[in-house]
């Protein structure tokens, strides 16, 4: 029996959709644990691609998916998900969606409270999505949140509401120049909500442990990467909730003894979007190639990201902080056509070499990456099915990357197709 936490190593977008809809064939749940609709999962099976931003992948698979306490769930985005998967053929249920009863439950006013910020910071706004991830997460913490569980008792929903939206409407009109929000319609559509979902509403904590002494496996994903984590990241350029593999447990209401490996995603290259420092971006036309090449826009945003070489500094610093048992390199197949790459062993700061991810932003900002330069190949790699298969410099750089962070690599991710894989070791066997 294995219990398997997957989390992106770099700042999101390293491919977790696809690796969790691989590794679903061999869990029986699926569970988010933290993040909203922030986050977007691109999948391609039999050619149709789907986009997911609550649902774990494992849908596609008919798993049982869950929808943890630790995330912050927008309604009527998860019920635009479920139909838009149901009318793609996909089965979306009570028996196989499950909503935590302790998951926060993003307002209208997050949304409009996240959008007026950003307008009023200008130039040195975070770049957040606007989703109201960050506001819901906020509440939460000064316990003015609502939860799905207050939200299907109408007396308590009206209530709770009732005494935040005062608050919330003098902080829209006199600080952010917003208008004010009228508390009958929030009631009304959010009621309305709560029909559509209460099926699907329980205590996850108690479904996957009871899962979990049954003998049952399951795959814990999370959303954004280790360098957007609250706590860990590149702050205050982070997402809002903590992104690490330990908040797996926290996030879903289980002990760390149940964690039996943690899988962490590793573009074969290093993207970032939104604002913050990077330094091993690129700025050139390498970039743009690898930009072009890798198609790479937000799935939720469709902002385009920053490109730049493998950073093992921040790779380093994921091992350690997720206490990594394997990697997924995706996207290798995007490197391929390049003369050499180069991939970022250290920082230099004023004269000093750093090895270990600095905290300060003003330490960071103003890092330069310390290069080692290995021969890249031309050969197409998208068919290859095989490790041993591949050109001899792609394994070499492969083989580099696993001596630099000491981790093994368990998937190679050649495509977006669920085929395009090597799996080298099957962490759930």
């Amino acid at each position: 029996m294995a219990n398997i936490v997957i989390v992106g190593t770099q700042w999101g977008d390293e491919g977790k959709g696809k690796v969790v809809d691989l590794l679903a064939e061999f869990a029986d749940l699926v569970v988010r644990f933290q993040g909203g609709n922030n986050a977007g999962h691109t999948m391609v099976v039999e050619g149709k691609q789907f986009i997911s931003h609550l649902i774990p992948s494992g849908i596609l698979q008919n798993k049982i998916c869950l929808l943890g306490n630790g995330m912050v769930v927008d309604p009527a985005v998860l019920i635009e998900e479920i139909d838009y998967l149901k009318s793609n053929g996909i089965e979306v249920g009570p028996d196989n969606l499950k909503i935590s009863e302790r998951a926060h439950i993003i307002m209208p006013y997050h949304k409009e409270i996240d959008h007026a910020r950003e307008r009023l910071k200008g130039d040195k706004k975070i770049g957040t999505t606007g989703r109201g991830i960050g506001p819901s997460y906020e509440d939460k913490a000064t316990r003015r949140g609502i939860r799905f569980v207050e939200l299907l008792d109408p007396e308590v929903f009206r209530e709770k509401l009732n005494s935040i939206l005062e608050e919330k409407n003098f902080y829209l009109e006199e600080y952010l120049s917003s208008n004010p929000l009228d508390l009958e319609d929030i009631i009304n559509q959010y009621n309305e909500y709560a029909k559509r979902l209460s099926p699907h509403v329980t205590n996850i904590s108690v479904v996957i442990n009871n899962a979990i002494k049954s003998g049952r496996q399951v795959l814990f994903e999370g959303a954004q990467g280790t360098h957007l984590d609250i706590d860990h990241g590149t702050y205050p350029y982070v997402t809002s909730s903590n992104t690490i593999a330990g908040n797996a447990c926290g996030g879903a209401g289980i002990g760390p003894k149940e964690i039996t490996g943690v899988i962490g995603i590793v573009k074969a290259y290093t993207t970032r979007v939104g604002e913050g420092p990077f330094p091993a971006e690129l700025s050139d036309k390498t970039g743009n190639t690898i930009q072009k090449k890798g198609a790479e826009f937000g799935a939720t945003t469709g902002r385009k990201r920053r490109c730049g070489w493998l950073d093992t500094v921040i790779l380093r610093n994921a091992v350690r902080l997720n206490g990594l048992t394997g990697i997924a390199i995706t996207k290798l197949d995007v490197l391929g056509g390049l003369e050499s790459l180069k991939i970022c062993t250290g920082y230099e700061y004023k004269g000093k070499i750093l090895q270990d991810f600095p905290a300060g932003l003003n330490i960071l900002s103003k890092c330069k990456p310390i290069y080692e330069t290995v021969p890249g190949w031309s050969e197409n790699i998208s068919d290859i099915r095989a490790i041993e298969d591949l050109p001899q410099n792609a394994r070499n750089y492969l083989n580099r990357i696993e001596e630099l962070i000491e981790t093994p690599i368990h998937l190679i991710s050649l495509g977006p197709a669920r085929d395009e894989t090597i799996m080298v070791t099957n962490p759930f066997e």
